[in-house]
């Protein structure tokens, strides 16, 4: 582990394989498996005690491993487009890798695929999953919020009912009670509501550090912290959400960011350029994020991975079952939805005192665009780069690191 490495990523990295190695056997020695998408309402398999991995983590593992090229090359053997809406396909490529080849000894295969439709391309790569002996499919419903609320962000912990409308989250709170009865009539187990509840109360718990901990590095100047080692620190406890321990790493996370802000830690003691990375993470090249401070002394100081989870999951309800709906029913609004998304993002760029955005655009982010165009009106260079975040062939492509250099270069001051 390097020096100044946050010990709070390594852990979660450490912890988030072995669960895996963990959940592997059980699912093979007969235990039903979910894989979902992150848009799901992954409380219910915890509180039906379902183990399930997230495609995108899954996929986020294939491509570190230099995988994501081979997996996509089955995904396109099978007869299916391998250009598309990769970070959702791969894991199905995954499957039809050599043993050898395959991340952790390879996901086995789910007993359930249960998915948000987040558009018609990841509808069809789950029905897909349906397909394959074995697997079951779920698909949820996705709606879309109008008008947008000036600062969700302040409005969704609480007042979510007036944020989103009551006619999206009666649609999503009965979808959820299907999913419930679906769920229970194929293992035979039956949802425990005050467990569901408690569940919620630490998903809360955790999202509270998160938002202290992205308020500590957003006032930090230099910044503590690389983005490479948050992204792992944050994400792999967002799998884990609703378990005392996922609370207890968000916790270890922050007192760590808090030690290093004391103790005026530097990642970059030149730091001069503060970046923002808009999109989803280039889990292909982590060390991408920290190739630019030596001779730009420029430093990537916000993802989305800490900035949603602080701002994106708090829910408090009296209704477990309507609050998780809260919970999930606006996350592609909040992310990728102007004027949800754009808002937002021009306020997370103003408080963490960014140069420049780096914008990195996937085929299914149909507002990018507008995205962009609120930040610049604020006076923030943006450079838009369209490549597949978990294909390296596309961010190969892409050019990534070079055009990073030439924006640093002409338009970051």
């Amino acid at each position: 582990m390097s020096a100044d490495r946050l010990r709070s990523a390594h852990e979660a990295t450490r912890y988030q394989k072995q669960w895996f190695l963990d959940l592997a056997e059980r699912a093979r020695a007969g235990e039903p498996l979910a894989i979902v998408n992150a848009d799901a309402p992954h409380e219910i398999l915890r509180a039906l005690d379902i183990p399930y991995v997230v495609t995108q983590w899954w996929s986020s593992i294939i491509a570190a491993k230099r995988m994501s090229p081979a997996a996509l090359s089955h995904v396109a053997a099978r007869g299916l487009p391998d250009f598309s809406l990769q970070y959702d396909a791969i894991p199905l490529g995954e499957q039809d890798l050599a043993d050898a080849d395959r991340p952790w000894g390879g996901l086995p295969q789910p007993t359930f695929a249960i998915a948000e439709r987040s558009g018609d391309i990841t509808q069809k790569i789950f029905e897909q999953w349906g397909e394959r002996d074995g697997t079951e499919t779920f698909l949820l419903s996705r709606t879309g919020g109008d008008p947008a609320p000036h600062a969700w962000w302040d409005l969704v912990p609480h007042q979510w009912e007036a944020a989103f409308g009551s006619d999206r989250l009666d649609l999503l709170q009965d979808e959820i009670g299907e999913l419930i009865t679906w769920l229970e009539e194929r293992t035979g187990r039956i949802l425990d509501t005050g467990r569901l509840e408690r569940i919620l109360e630490l998903g809360n718990e955790q999202a509270e550090w998160n938002r202290r901990t992205r308020d500590l590095i957003a006032s930090a100047r230099p910044t503590p912290v690389a983005v490479n080692d948050t992204m792992p620190a944050v994400m792999v406890p967002q799998w884990h959400r609703g378990t005392e321990w996922a609370v207890g790493a968000a916790k270890r996370l922050h007192d760590e960011v808090a030690e290093r802000v004391e103790e005026e830690t530097a990642i970059c003691p030149d730091e001069r350029v503060r970046l923002m990375w808009v999109g989803r993470g280039l889990w292909s090249d982590l060390d991408m994020y920290r190739r630019f401070q030596e001779e730009f002394g420029a430093v990537f100081v916000w993802s989305m991975y800490l900035a949603i989870a602080a701002d994106g999951y708090l829910r408090y309800g009296d209704d477990a079952t309507r609050t998780l709906a809260a919970r999930f029913v606006g996350i592609t609004d909040q992310l990728y939805m102007p004027p949800w998304s754009s808002e937002w993002y021009v306020k997370e760029a103003l408080s963490h005192g960014v140069d420049g955005v780096v914008h990195l655009v996937a085929d299914d982010a149909a507002g990018a665009g507008l995205i962009s165009e609120a930040l610049e009106d604020e006076g923030i260079p943006v450079l838009e780069i369209r490549a597949n975040n978990a294909d390296e062939r596309s961010a190969a492509a892409a050019r990534i690191p070079e055009r990073i250099e030439e924006f640093l270069r002409t338009r970051v001051r």
